[in-house]
């Protein structure tokens, strides 16, 4: 995979105000910020990894990326059967006891495609992920995570994401995620578990090796634009939350849901750069 290939795919957004309220208060010293990656650090096109595509035939470009790819299918008939593949395997994991799995998206396009070179199924999927869900920086991102290294801030990731997730560091920031202050060890992907958020097993093995490290639960903050997936499991493992509210694409609020309900954020931000009053 080479960069130089998917430079023509990167376009330019901008958030998209949400209006709510920025306000709350954490609690200091905060010695460990855990973040989410899509609607939180990333603005995400579609809203967020996973998101469905239900007008995948109207995005602008998917006829050329298939076209180059040599596929035949339409964006309408691919899209579909990207759809039932997804929905298979998670139905076979559902029934082995995950209750939110996660795909490896490269095997699923193996297995509808039927392609030998895996390089091949990594660079399509990338050019079709980009095409269907375009990502880009979230306002500040460089600059809050360069003040939060200098500071001395142990970071880590909890993400539902896939293989090309964190070569959005690279793409955009220049470096990759553990150049860029976060640690190895508490950067979880879901496609790397086989479960996706809202499972609270990522937050209680990234909680357990925090603890291992020395970091209490209290003196953790995560930051998150999705209440059920982010800000509940969360506080669920002692942290405090951060609830960021800066983009009316990604911004969840989950108004339907008992535990969202029974749960506050901390604090809420609508730029990333307010979290460095906190911390």
């Amino acid at each position: 995979m080479h960069d130089s290939s998917f430079r023509h795919l990167i376009h330019y957004l901008a958030p998209i105000p949400s209006r709510y309220p920025a306000g709350g208060r954490l609690n200091k010293p905060i010695r460990a910020a855990i973040f989410d990656i899509y609607g939180t650090l990333f603005i995400s096109g579609a809203g967020g990894i996973g998101t469905p595509k239900t007008d995948v035939p109207l995005v602008s470009g998917l006829d050329d990326v298939l076209r180059q790819y040599g596929i035949a299918a339409s964006p309408d008939r691919i899209s579909k059967r990207l759809v039932q593949s997804i929905q298979a395997t998670h139905h076979i994991k559902k029934e082995r006891g995950i209750p939110y799995p996660e795909i490896e998206i490269d095997a699923i396009w193996q297995d509808i495609l039927k392609w030998p070179d895996r390089n091949r199924i990594r660079d399509f999927a990338i050019a079709y992920e980009w095409t269907v869900n375009p990502a880009f920086p979230m306002p500040g991102l460089d600059d809050t995570l360069r003040t939060l290294r200098h500071r001395g801030l142990k970071m880590g990731i909890i993400s539902n994401a896939q293989f090309f997730t964190p070569l959005l560091f690279e793409w955009f920031l220049g470096a990759p995620p553990a150049h860029l202050g976060f640690d190895d060890d508490l950067t979880l992907y879901s496609f790397r578990h086989g479960e996706a958020k809202p499972s609270h097993s990522l937050f209680e093995i990234c909680a357990s090796r925090l603890l291992g490290l020395g970091f209490p639960p209290e003196s953790v903050v995560y930051i998150g634009n999705d209440m059920l997936n982010d800000i509940v499991p969360a506080a669920n493992a002692g942290w405090q939350t951060a609830l960021f509210a800066g983009d009316r694409r990604s911004l969840r609020l989950r108004r339907n849901r008992e535990e969202c309900l029974k749960r506050q954020p901390d604090l809420v931000i609508t730029d990333l750069r307010q979290l460095l009053d906190w911390i």
